[in-house]
């Protein structure tokens, strides 16, 4: 079904699934879960107050500062019903960050979880146009004035407020945004295009039942999951599950516990659980770690279905029903996907940006390649610019533009409509997947011309086992001939269990170096890293678990002007 508007959602999955759990997260105190209906009213509750005792107008600016739980479902809901435009906020950011974003965007009213309520404080201090803070959870502080979802008046019958779809509904800022803020605007007819077109590309990786547990891991505040992990999986009458942290062990609590099926995440967080399991794999007798590897490589032969019954003491470290999963936010690592889908779990790698709102693309059908994004949702239109490779978007999910920035908005979406990417890509003739190369922003030029990409280094240097941590850009040499000429450098983190078997950096570091030039082997000369940097602390990354590039060239200056 194509809803016309996100009250007929609302009222729908209300009324469809009434006593179903729709959002639920352990706490210290046990379960805390929301049914639809329960979803439904604390929705229709907080948007009454909104109107009826605060007086906030229609086109008003609602701000969430908060960790994804239950309630945050009810506020994205209870701004919409109430006629405002939501502006979700990264809450590991810095205040400074957060008041240059809430500057710019001048919210009257936010919405805040008992472990930002004192930054929340300080913030509203800050910024004048923050009239009003509402706590999400039950009041941390019993004296505190500053009333709660739970503690609002029982009033559910104020007037909803119905936007035109051309009116924006969410402003997604990017991630440590100082300064000069950009803001996403995503319209309503944006999101319900890309509920539409899921809502399609869905049917082709998940089965047709409402009987599906997902696990919600990536933060609320983020487009990717705001858009899948939210609206439609709702739409779908799914029930998701947040886990307390991203702790792998509080992570595989809420799985086994809730038997959950399915999730959306990001490939860091997938290298990190495949570590895991090859961890405890290593600890086994070797007779078990033989076994394991025989089947590992007998299941290539094998249906997937089968492949889970082959690995079944893993699967049931998982609940025993989990089959797959969406990855997503940045590029999946071959080896790592592969990994699992040969022990019986199937990953879809997405593709999207914030400004398409966001997925553009997801592996499914037929044609399944694991080192392409897929075929672009129904709704795009796709195409490779010939003279700089770079990918082109259009269709009704592209973003309204940029808020309060005409001219940036005009950078990057032209007058056609085609939004650049930034993205270098191909797509295939026949199939229309899409395969996505690197960064136009990221290239690196050497003194000869020659363009290099870092992700084309990247994924062959994580092949290695013993790297955590993998990051190539581009430097600027300081002497001799080519002075001012960019060269190729590298930063590897190596794994704890690898550290661990040397007692002495400079074995470590030794060691990592020989590694790098080994497979480095496998590129053309003029792609492999003339400079290697060995870092012991995991490297900056972005809440999707993207390369903070840019902070990590400058993170390590001082250690690249010491290397000739």
């Amino acid at each position: 079904m194509k809803y016309e508007n996100v009250f007929t959602l609302l009222e729908e999955i209300t009324i469809k699934n009434s006593e179903k759990v729709s959002l639920g997260i352990k706490s210290k105190y046990g379960w805390n879960e929301l049914t639809y209906k329960g979803l439904g009213l604390l929705s229709r509750r907080l948007a009454s107050y909104l109107i009826k005792d605060l007086g906030i107008e229609k086109g008003e600016k609602l701000a969430i500062l908060s960790e994804s739980m239950p309630e945050y479902g009810a506020c994205v809901f209870g701004s919409v019903l109430a006629g405002l435009t939501t502006v979700p906020l990264d809450n590991k950011l810095t205040i400074y960050e957060l008041e240059s974003i809430l500057s710019n965007c001048s919210p009257t009213v936010m919405l805040v979880s008992n472990a930002n309520f004192e930054k929340a404080l300080q913030l509203q201090s800050k910024v004048p146009s923050i009239k009003y803070l509402i706590l999400m959870e039950s009041s941390a502080n019993e004296s505190s004035d500053i009333p709660s979802l739970y503690s609002l008046p029982e009033n559910y019958e104020a007037k909803w407020r119905r936007q035109p779809l051309s009116a924006t509904a969410f402003i997604i800022y990017t991630s440590g945004t100082t300064g000069n803020p950009k803001g996403v605007e995503v319209s309503f007819k944006n999101m319900l295009a890309q509920m539409h077109d899921l809502r399609i590309a869905l049917s082709e990786i998940l089965p047709s039942n409402t009987q599906m547990r997902m696990l919600s891991i990536l933060p609320m505040n983020h487009l990717f999951e705001l858009t899948v992990g939210f609206f439609v999986f709702l739409n779908h009458g799914y029930s998701i599950y947040y886990p307390q942290s991203l702790k792998p062990k509080d992570i595989m609590d809420v799985m086994s516990e809730k038997k959950l099926k399915f999730m959306i995440t990001v490939p860091a967080f997938l290298k990190l659980l495949k570590t895991s399991i090859e961890s405890e794999l290593n600890k086994k007798p070797p007779v078990v770690k033989a076994l394991f590897w025989g089947s590992y490589l007998l299941a290539k032969f094998i249906p997937l279905k089968m492949r889970r019954k082959l690995f079944s003491q893993i699967h049931a470290k998982f609940g025993g029903e989990f089959f797959g999963c969406i990855s997503g936010g940045a590029p999946l690592d071959q080896g790592v996907g592969e990994f699992f889908e040969r022990i019986g779990i199937k990953v879809h790698q997405g593709y999207g940006l914030s400004e398409t709102c966001p997925v553009v693309a997801v592996n499914r059908g037929k044609t399944q390649d694991m080192k392409s994004v897929g075929p672009v949702l129904n709704s795009y239109e796709a195409k490779v610019d010939e003279s700089t490779g770079e990918l082109m978007l259009k269709g009704p999910s592209v973003m309204k533009g940029y808020y309060r920035q005409e001219a940036l908005t005009a950078e990057v979406i032209n007058e056609d409509g085609w939004l650049h990417t930034g993205d270098i890509a191909h797509i295939d003739p026949k199939t229309k997947n899409i395969y996505i190369t690197g960064r136009i922003k990221n290239m690196i030029v050497l003194s000869g011309g020659k363009k290099v990409f870092p992700e084309e280094i990247e994924s062959v240097l994580e092949t290695s086992p013993n790297f955590s941590d993998i990051c190539v850009f581009g430097t600027k040499r300081t002497f001799g001939e080519k002075d001012g000429c960019e060269e190729i450098a590298v930063v590897i983190v190596p794994t704890a269990d690898y550290s661990a078997k040397f007692t002495e950096w400079d074995n470590l570091e030794a060691a990592v170096v020989n590694e790098v030039k080994y497979l480095s082997g496998r590129l053309a000369p003029y792609k492999r890293p003339i400079k290697i940097i060995v870092h012991s602390e995991n490297l900056p990354r972005t809440t999707t678990r993207k390369l903070k590039r840019n902070e990590i060239k400058k993170m390590i200056d001082g250690e690249l002007a010491g290397i000739n």
